[in-house]
């Protein structure tokens, strides 16, 4: 198991919150946090606080990005005309190993990752195997033939606990996805509340 694989349950026990939905999450039946101080009561957060768990929980949602990869992302969403907030949620959704996760190819972003980085999607025809790889409007994502019957994509295509959004088309028989358009923070399906404008303010002030 990858350190970052082990980490998705700590993620969510440092929250408090089921950041992905998933039916196993250790916050379905703990909702204090890890460790031998998890159960003191918690203070209330002050407006730092709150901006950094916002900008943890959108970081950990995504697979546990590194400060350095978000921060870059961040200052992509900056430079763009907009509302950065959104153009922050926009850009994270155009990873590859996100739209992988959305296509329920695998099970989980964490899984995502590992599927681009060993070479099983393509990308228009061709082999891509950066997960942080940013798709157009219009690319056409397709697991390659020899790793359709993997039993991880087997297992994704069957969960109930989540939808394809309809930023992406997917044709399951054919193990392909298109994507669509870029999603505004509305459209994106987020089990718990996301908020990417506390995010902005975080990287304003620090």
């Amino acid at each position: 198991m990858t350190k970052r694989t082990a980490a998705k349950y700590k993620i969510d026990r440092r929250m408090g919150e089921n950041i992905w939905g998933r039916p196993k999450s250790p916050v379905n039946r703990r909702e204090y946090g890890p460790g031998q101080h998890g159960q003191r009561r918690k203070g209330k957060l002050s407006d730092f606080g709150l901006q950094l768990r916002a900008k943890q929980k959108l970081k950990g949602y995504y697979g546990d990005l590194t400060e350095k990869q978000f921060r870059r992302v961040y200052g992509e969403a900056e430079r763009v005309k907009g509302d950065t907030g959104e153009n922050l949620i926009g850009l994270l959704e155009r990873r590859l190993d996100a739209i992988v996760y959305r296509a329920k190819f695998v099970p989980t972003v964490f899984a995502a990752r590992q599927f681009v980085n060993h070479g099983h999607v393509k990308v228009n025809g061709k082999k891509v195997n950066i997960p942080s790889y940013r798709v157009q409007e219009g690319d056409v994502i397709e697991v390659r033939d020899r790793s359709k019957q993997l039993a991880v994509v087997l297992e994704a295509v069957q969960l109930p606990e989540r939808d394809v959004p309809d930023y992406i088309e997917v044709d399951h028989s054919k193990m392909t996805a298109t994507f669509t358009r870029t999603p505004s923070l509305s459209d994106v399906p987020y089990p718990v509340m996301m908020e990417p404008n506390l995010v902005v303010e975080f990287y304003a002030k620090n």
